[in-house]
């Protein structure tokens, strides 16, 4: 497939790792010659410094033969005009673009001109999807991850084994035999940096970061068998107003649950907007390191804070500031991967990676075919991939123990119907069932040639 990335920062330049690592021809288009330098020598892409809304800038990076353009540039209109030109001028199959200003997002999710006028396939909303993902940390509070799968029935949950936890030393068969009747897999586990995929007699080790593959009806008690306490969120302290702060508020005010929000705002005019566009949610204006403001937003009585400014520091630090002030959760919002290794130290809950979740986001759209879903994990060093199976694959009818999945690659359950199962070596993988695989970043090709399907689709 030949995909022009439009914008070669964080997200533009993983999204480029990802694909050119899987054999694509990728063109990476930014004005920033030292950014499109350090991807031409870093990775196997092509390279092109210039405005990427330009014709003769796109018609540089092969937009005539391409099958995809991806424009995740800084700028919102940059991105929109530029899946025009690839539209009008050189009709570009596939359009993804990237946009932040909530009021192109509010007239594109209300079709006020998107279908007829504006030629985009796909809208990534950044905001939007890390606000869902704080959701998705604060339905799971025990987790440093989480992603839902198999239409909501599964769940991957990461975990962070602590010293109390019961099932440290004991080999995955084990847990089998042990939990015979619990729907969960361990597909994943990150030891002193290294994520890789376990062998059934692997043990667990405390400060282990596991990756668990569980039905929807058996996180709590799978929570608890890692010895994780599951607890009810009701009171929350969001710092940062901006469009992901009032985004996890809307959704806190919509449940049908009274889950009790106050917001902190620094930004006077933003705690104005914050505050007139909520119903129930309390806004103060005022800087959240500062201790008496979290004290005034009763964060020593508060189940979780979360930190989603546009500042790392700000977020690392808060989330400890409240953490010492009495809250028992803290959720911060992280752009610079190489803060993630301060977590621990810090004692900070869980992170959100925008960069990871837009990735996610996106590669969902690129991936074609049956594959449902898909989720990277840590800097795109693994995937979840969800996908139906083809009557064509040569899993279809293949029990699981006869298959030679790559090292890098398990089963994380199985769906028949409308029922989620849990694998063993003696189940049989049929067409048309719906499959789960945690895959290294290395075995995502092979797993394609399994599954019977490419991203060369377009």
């Amino acid at each position: 497939m030949k995909v022009i990335i439009c914008g070669a920062g964080q997200v533009g330049w993983q999204i480029a790792r990802q694909l050119s690592g899987e054999k694509n021809d990728v063109t990476l288009v930014d004005y920033n010659a030292d950014l499109v330098r350090r991807a031409t020598d870093t990775l196997d892409v092509q390279g092109v410094v210039g405005f990427a809304s330009y014709p003769d800038v796109l018609e540089k990076a092969g937009a005539r033969d391409a099958d995809m353009i991806i424009a995740a540039t800084h700028s919102d209109e940059v991105n929109m005009v530029t899946c025009e030109v690839a539209h009008a001028i050189f009709s570009v199959p596939r359009k993804i673009a990237r946009l932040r200003a909530q009021s192109y997002l509010d007239a594109i999710y209300s079709d006020l001109y998107r279908r007829d006028h504006l030629p985009i396939d796909v809208v990534i909303s950044p905001e939007r999807e890390v606000a869902e993902a704080a959701l998705q940390r604060l339905a799971a509070p025990a987790t440093f991850d989480t992603e839902s799968f198999m239409l909501g029935r599964a769940q991957l949950l990461g975990i962070q084994l602590d010293e109390d936890c019961p099932v440290l030393n004991t080999p995955l068969r084990q847990l089998n035999d042990l939990f015979s009747t619990l729907r969960a897999i361990v597909v994943g586990v990150r030891r002193e940096g290294r994520l890789f995929a376990p062998e059934p007699g692997d043990q667990l080790f405390a400060e282990d970061q596991i990756y668990v593959f569980t039905h929807s009806e058996d996180v709590n008690r799978t929570l608890e068998i890692f010895g994780k306490q599951t607890r009810k969120q009701e009171r929350i302290v969001i710092i940062g107003g901006g469009n992901v702060g009032l985004g996890v508020a809307r959704a806190l005010e919509s449940r049908t649950d009274r889950v009790r929000a106050k917001i902190i705002e620094k930004n006077r005019a933003r705690a104005e907007r914050a505050a007139d566009s909520l119903e129930r949610t309390i806004v103060l204006n005022g800087d959240g390191m500062d201790m008496d403001i979290l004290l005034e937003a009763s964060i020593d009585r508060a189940d979780a804070v979360l930190a989603v400014t546009d500042d790392d520091k700000t977020n690392l630090l808060v989330a400890v500031r409240a953490k010492q002030a009495g809250c028992p959760m803290s959720i911060a919002l992280v752009n610079d991967p190489t803060l993630a290794p301060l977590m621990g130290p810090l004692d900070i809950d869980a992170y959100i990676n925008p960069r990871a979740t837009t990735v996610s986001s996106i590669l969902r759209h690129i991936r074609h075919g049956k594959v449902r879903a898909i989720y990277s994990l840590g800097d795109a060093e693994a995937e979840m991939i969800e996908a139906q199976v083809l009557s064509t694959s040569p899993l279809a009818g293949r029990l699981i123990r006869d298959i030679e999945f790559p090292e890098g690659v398990l089963v994380g359950a199985l769906m028949k119907g409308e029922k989620v199962v849990k694998p063993t070596g003696d189940t049989r993988i049929e067409a048309g069932d719906v499959i789960a695989l945690f895959v290294m970043a290395t075995d995502v090709r092979e797993v394609e040639r399994l599954l019977q399907v490419s991203i060369d689709f377009f």
